[in-house]
Parts: C-alpha cells; structure tokens; sequence
C-alpha cells in the first residue's frame, strides 16, 4: 500500500454540492468499524443482557464525546498535514512523547484482539479451533495491509458496516422493545450495583484512543490542494459531515445490540457467557440461518477492525519517527506486525475469549484520557495549529470530555480495589 499523504494529490476543482460530498466520505465510516468490532458486540451483549436498557446512555454519551474528539484529531490533520502521532514526535518533548505513544501502540495492540472474534466466526461456520482461526485471520489481515491500496480497503470496511448493522437494526422492528424504558436509558445516567465494568467497557469500546490516531492521518487521504485556503475550509466542513453521519451510524448499531439483549436475554433472565450466544438475536429474522449470517457478520467485523487496528499502530509507531504511515515503510510495516503479532500471541494465553474481549474494553477506557489531553494540548496549540487552533469554548468542551473520562477511570479503580 502506498503512503496514505499520496493520494488524489492533485488540485480538485469539483463541486462540493450534491454528490461531490460523496468524494469526502469514507474516513468517517472506517473509524466506525472501530468500534462495532467483536469486542463492542461482547461489550453491548453484556450491557443488554446483565442491565436491560439502564446502560444505553454509555452509547449516547460515548457517541458525543467521539464526535468531538473524532472530528478535532481529523482538524489535526487537516489543518497540519500531520497525525497525532507525528505532532506528539515533532512538538512533545521526546522522554513524554516516546511514553504517550507507546501507550497509544498497547491500546492498539489490545483492540487487535478483534482477531478473535474472527476467530470464533470460523469456529461456528467451519469448526476451526478458535487458535487456529485467530492465525488464519491474523495472516489475512496482513496479506490485505501489505498488498491492496487504501482506496481498495476502505470499501471493503464500508461493506463490512453495511453487512454488520442491517441485520441487527432490521430486527428491531421484529422483537418487542420497551420503548419507553429505552428512551429513559439512552438520557438518563444510572449506575446499577456492579456496573462500572461493563460501562467503563462500553466507553472504551465505543471512543477508541487509536481511532483518535488513526483519523488524523486516513483524513489526509481527502486532501487536495493544501495551500488554498479555501479548500481547507471545505474539508474542514466535509470531514464534520462525514464524522457525523459515520458515528451516529456506529451508535446505532451499538444501541441495536444492547436493546435486541435487552429484549431478549434481560427479559428471560438468560447471562451471557459467550460471543456466540448473539445468534439468537437473529433468530426471529432468520430462524435456522442466524448462525450462518451472525457468523458471517462476526467475521467481518473481527477482520474490519483489525485491518484498521493494524493501520493506527502503523501510523502511530512510524509517527515515532516523524513519519507518515505508509506501509512501504519499514516502520509503518513494523507497527502493523507489531499490534497484529503481539494481540494474536495475547489470545493464546486467553482462556475466556468472551471475558477477554469485554477486559480487553476497559484497558482502552484506561488509557483514553492521556491520548485525549495530548491530542487537546496540540490542537490547542498556536504553534502547531496556528489560526486553526481551539477555540476557548471547544477547548473548555475537550477538557470537560477528559475529565469524565478520568472520573469513570477512579470510579473503575475504586470498584476493583472495594
């Protein structure tokens, strides 16, 4: 794959009304796939069946909280021609930035557990023992990464999204859903006894601190003609409308899992103790053949989200070294291996793949807030975003969003410790 700063560099004198906004989505819906991957399905199931609809407003509030920071990491990129992990390199003293970094490559390397859930996919369809599965789509991700261009993967992800959500929003209209008790859950915070893990996994599931990462830099794959400042704007205003139409696409898949187990599992007061138990939401649209396509969509998403997983460790660690990410580069080659490789040789010591995707959750919530105040203090910064830069009350919002972010984090430590 070529360097993702390589493409369409050419001026575009396009509209930008009716289909030519078309030309500016696509980042969006690859930072989405993100976050509907296996462990969001383990992480929602759980919700849904242990809380019933309690826990729906950590979809609602994780979804604002990643449009704001989705869309000020791409404004990063943007306006910088530079990603997060770069910025970090060139503008943060090395002995921070080297730390702050290589956090971001471990919260990679725990979202590359996504292989598993591809892994039981290929135990349902064709008995495949779920280590042997995880080699099988760990390869496969690889050979995708380091043979097809961008452009081509990125449609792939966009019909994983398409294939993943349908089925599950579909239902919705099949299986009878508390309506009054799901609107009450998605605005109103409730903390049930017990549930801090689960929510603390439902946050890191959803805002995903290398999705912050890699947005910065797949935007800049929309750039033509940086030195006009008008088509700067435009991006700027595109990318918004592509962040926005992707997440809100993400919590509704998100919603649509934790409502059907909520609906199903919470009303029968059945516990979830395995991936695969999610068939069963299917079921009433497809009687006999929800194992095939819940498989199937299982599939899909475990080999998406580590194809992009794969990318944000790619950009990060070459990043390290003030570079883009570019998988003709030995660094960005590296950091792919890296998040693969080490996240598959995690799986092999897992012994509860369904436990092991919700945990594997939680440790992304722990480490989002240093990537959200590094990403806050240089998007804030005149020195590196010049006239671009935060404004006072935008600043004032990302801070805030930190903040919650860390309030949940010592409601997690206390609940471990007590």
């Amino acid at each position: 794959m070529f360097g993702l700063r390589n493409i369409d560099n050419r001026n575009y004198k396009a509209g930008y009304g009716g289909l030519g906004i078309l030309k500016f989505i696509g980042p969006g819906l690859l930072v989405t796939v993100g976050f509907i991957d296996p462990g969001n399905w383990a992480s929602d199931l759980a919700a849904g069946a242990d809380y019933g609809y309690t826990l729906l407003w950590v979809v609602t509030l994780s979804t604002i909280m990643l449009v704001i920071l989705q869309h000020n990491a791409a404004h990063l990129g943007i306006a910088t021609g530079l990603c997060l992990s770069e910025a970090a390199t060139i503008y943060i003293k090395p002995r921070y930035s080297r730390i702050l970094l290589s956090s971001a490559m471990l919260a990679s390397v725990s979202t590359s557990l996504a292989e598993m859930g591809g892994a039981i996919a290929l135990n349902m369809l064709f008995s495949i023992p779920v280590r042997a599965g995880a080699i099988m789509v760990t390869i496969f991700v690889m050979v995708m990464l380091y043979t097809n261009s961008y452009k081509i993967i990125e449609k792939w992800i966009i019909a994983f999204v398409s294939v993943i959500g349908l089925s599950f929003l579909y239902e919705l209209s099949l299986v009878n859903i508390d309506w009054n008790s799901a609107v009450t859950g998605w605005v109103v915070p409730t903390f049930p006894k017990g549930s801090i893990i689960i929510i603390m996994s439902v946050l890191g599931a959803v805002v995903m601190p290398h999705n912050l990462f890699l947005h910065s830099e797949i935007i800049q794959s929309r750039q033509w003609n940086l030195q006009d400042e008008k088509i700067i704007k435009k991006q700027l205003k595109f990318e918004f409308f592509d962040t926005l139409f992707s997440m809100i696409i993400g919590w509704a898949i998100n919603s649509a899992i934790i409502l059907l187990a909520a609906a199903t599992f919470f009303k029968t007061g059945t516990q979830v103790l395995k991936l695969e138990q999610a068939n069963r939401l299917l079921a009433p649209l497809l009687g006999n053949h929800a194992t095939i396509v819940f498989a199937v969509a299982l599939l899909f998403a475990g080999v998406a989200s580590s194809i992009t997983s794969g990318m944000a460790a790619g950009s990060i660690f070459a990043g390290m070294y003030r570079e883009p990410y570019d998988i003709k580069d030995n660094h960005s080659r590296l950091g792919v291996a890296a998040s693969l490789l080490i996240g598959l040789g995690i799986i092999f010591l897992i012994s509860n793949p369904f436990n092991g995707l919700i945990i594997s959750q939680m440790c992304l919530s722990i480490q989002l807030p240093f990537t959200i105040f590094l990403q806050v203090y240089l998007t804030s910064s005149e020195r590196v975003m010049g006239k671009y830069r935060n404004s006072n009350l935008l600043k004032v919002l990302l801070y805030l969003i930190g903040g919650i972010v860390v309030l949940l984090n010592i409601a997690l430590l206390i609940s471990i410790f007590n």
